[in-house]
């Protein structure tokens, strides 16, 4: 009868840890989904900034462009030789390239800069839990 008790006390506190391990890992698994869920929202807060702000530049880069044809349009319908539109012409094709070259490099390292930020919230979760 003793052994019977023993036995049955031993396997009472085996169920006792199994329990107390079991919630353990519970609220483990709760904190890494609560911060996974944390840096998700975190890094899809940092992307819709940075898209609104590419959106912004395409806007205003957009504008700029049709302003300075309009110019240039203006400007042709005054010309007064052939050789003043090729001039006026060729000054806004080189324009044009220089600012669309440029403006190309501007959106893709604001593109690597989104990336950036919208990755660090993500990696920042992950360092914490390896």
């Amino acid at each position: 009868m003793r052994e019977t008790n023993r036995m049955a006390e031993e396997v009472n506190q085996m169920g006792e840890e199994m329990q107390a391990r079991a919630q353990k890992f519970g609220r483990e698994y709760e904190k890494v989904a609560e911060t996974g869920f944390e840096a998700a929202s975190r890094s899809f807060g940092e992307a819709n900034r940075g898209f609104q702000a590419l959106a912004a530049e395409m806007m205003n880069y957009s504008k700029a462009t049709f302003d300075d044809a309009v110019r240039t349009w203006e400007q042709l319908i005054g010309v007064k030789s052939l050789e003043q539109a090729i001039q006026i012409q060729s000054d806004y094709a080189k324009r044009v390239y220089d600012n669309h070259m440029a403006e190309l490099s501007k959106l893709g390292e604001m593109y690597v800069s989104l990336v950036g930020h919208a990755s660090k919230p993500v990696e920042q979760a992950s360092k914490r839990f390896n």
